[in-house]
């Protein structure tokens, strides 16, 4: 009797920590993020525009710092080469060298795609708000990819200034990559899904290098990121994102 007490005791304990120990759907996010963005990074990538009737495609090279500070260079194609876009907190500006002028992008131009893609200019001035803007839960689990993946339903906060009226993630289990999102309107309405693949080595981790971002209602249409190189947690600090920076950053 004594030994079944003790085996029971110790069952309900290893029980206890093991739900103690559970992690949330907003630590599941966060490491998500983390792993994607690290510290700081540097990366360059090529940029697919996919249309019906026509395709153009963008190169670029990236620098964040955390989830406030970002800077893109446009390496080509000629017609866009130079131009560069800044991101700090909540403000983002474009430099363009073609006509010498630094502009702030306005809230009017927040919904429209950046660089004519499926990526709005408030895609890239909110990126953090999906960890802070959202109440997170899993809902579930599903393969993706042959990935058993959380699935993960993210809901706006009250008064928070967000997009998206919902927002659905599905996280690998073991390696945290983001390997599908689904973004709904404030009616419940699929509005864009992004599909990622192609898990390469990228320094001192692996992440997804293909990225398909199509619409829900426009047929033939997408825009495909490629992850070309990327380097993590190396040197830089806000200094770098400057105005004076975007002029003769390369």
């Amino acid at each position: 009797m004594k030994a079944i007490i003790l085996s029971l005791t110790f069952s309900m304990i290893s029980y206890s920590l093991s739900f103690s120990q559970k992690i949330t759907a907003k630590e599941i996010v966060i490491k998500a993020d983390n792993l994607q963005r690290g510290e700081t990074n540097k990366s360059e990538m090529s940029m697919s525009v996919i249309r019906p009737k026509w395709e153009r495609t963008i190169k670029m090279k990236s620098w964040s710092l955390g989830r406030d500070y970002s800077m893109t260079l446009i390496t080509s194609p000629a017609k866009e080469k130079g131009q560069v876009f800044l991101k700090r907190k909540n403000e983002m500006w474009n430099w363009m060298p073609a006509i010498n002028r630094m502009i702030k992008l306005p809230p009017s131009m927040m919904s429209q795609g950046w660089m004519g893609s499926d990526y709005s200019n408030d895609d890239i001035l909110k990126e953090s708000s999906i960890v802070v803007d959202y109440n997170h839960k899993v809902i579930g689990n599903e393969n993706i990819s042959g990935l058993d993946c959380y699935k993960i339903e993210l809901t706006p906060k009250e008064d928070a200034a967000v997009a998206w009226g919902k927002v659905m993630k599905w996280i690998s289990k073991k390696e945290y990559w983001q390997m599908k999102t689904e973004y709904f309107d404030e009616d419940s309405e699929l509005i864009r899904t992004e599909v990622a693949s192609d898990i390469k080595p990228f320094g001192d981790r692996k992440l997804p290098s293909h990225i398909e971002i199509i619409p829900a209602d426009k047929p033939g249409q997408k825009t495909v990121l490629d992850v070309l190189s990327a380097q993590y947690n190396i040197k830089t600090d806000e200094g770098f994102f400057s105005q004076q920076n975007m002029k003769r950053v390369r």
